[in-house]
């Protein structure tokens, strides 16, 4: 008979969360402890802002509006667009961090330990989802600091962009986690995630699609990144936003699940 001084015992729930919690520590450590892969996927996005607004800007402008060049108006346009092209960047770190931890052999050493199995992947996630925040608040102050501006968006549509970037952060870096886990060796998963890089590039992140080759506009259309975008354009700038919320939130709640699925999978595959 037990005392009734006895402390509880922890419930599965409390495991789960103290382990995920211990390996989001370890994780966040060891993007403390070698910044250089964060920094210089950080530098993307920031040196394609400079690029396109002091080099490009106007003639893209000018381009864009049919009249006189405003930079401070081509600014506006892009930013969205990059910001979201900041999370697929850092996420990339994340499918190279998990590819080290399957090939590194500690992943084995944890599935010898008296830890809850997935909170390794949770660590993992939640790690991303964090740094993706960080990564997106840089670069929007870069943006700031050259002329960006949003003054028209209310309180409850900052909230509701910033809900976007987490939930999109979150989508990517499940795909991410899943590409990690395929990936033989970090130059692979590097390599693999590259995909998350490149789709901004061929969205309406820099041109609007009907600008685009009629050829070109399907790809541009029906992806992931253009509905993103263009809700967050909307949300920031006021422009008009149409289906593409409910595009946004379908894509991210689609690829989460994707993900989630694909990633456990890989991950609770006895290793060979």
């Amino acid at each position: 008979m037990s005392s009734p001084l006895a402390p509880a015992r922890p419930t599965r729930l409390s495991l789960a969360v103290r382990d995920s919690s211990t390996m989001l520590r370890r994780n966040l450590l060891h993007a403390r402890r070698y910044p250089s892969l964060t920094l210089n996927l950080l530098l993307t996005p920031i040196m394609l802002l400079l690029l396109f607004v002091y080099v490009f800007g106007d003639t893209m402008s000018a381009g864009i509006s049919g009249g006189d060049p405003d930079r401070s108006d081509y600014i506006a346009y892009i930013v969205p667009g990059l910001l979201l092209m900041t999370i697929g960047s850092t996420v990339v770190g994340t499918a190279v961090s998990v590819s080290n931890d399957m090939t590194e052999g500690i992943i084995a050493r944890f599935r010898t330990m008296a830890i809850h199995r997935g909170s390794v992947i949770i660590g993992h996630v939640i790690g991303s989802v964090l740094q993706s925040v960080i990564s997106v608040v840089l670069v929007g102050a870069v943006a700031v600091a050259i002329g960006f501006r949003s003054t028209d968006a209310t309180v409850l549509e900052w909230l509701a962009a910033f809900g976007l970037l987490v939930l999109f952060a979150m989508a990517l870096t499940w795909i991410a986690v899943g590409m990690g886990l395929i990936s033989p060796n970090a130059e692979a998963a590097s390599n693999n995630a590259m995909p998350l890089i490149l789709l901004p590039l061929l969205s309406s992140a820099f041109v609007p699609i009907d600008a685009m080759p009629g050829w070109f506009q399907p790809v541009a259309e029906y992806q992931p990144f253009t509905p993103a975008i263009e809700t967050l354009r909307g949300l920031l700038l006021g422009t008009e936003i149409g289906n593409n919320g409910w595009l946004a939130v379908g894509w991210c709640l689609g690829l989460t699940v994707l993900g989630y699925l694909w990633s456990t999978s890989k991950f609770n595959d006895d290793p060979k």
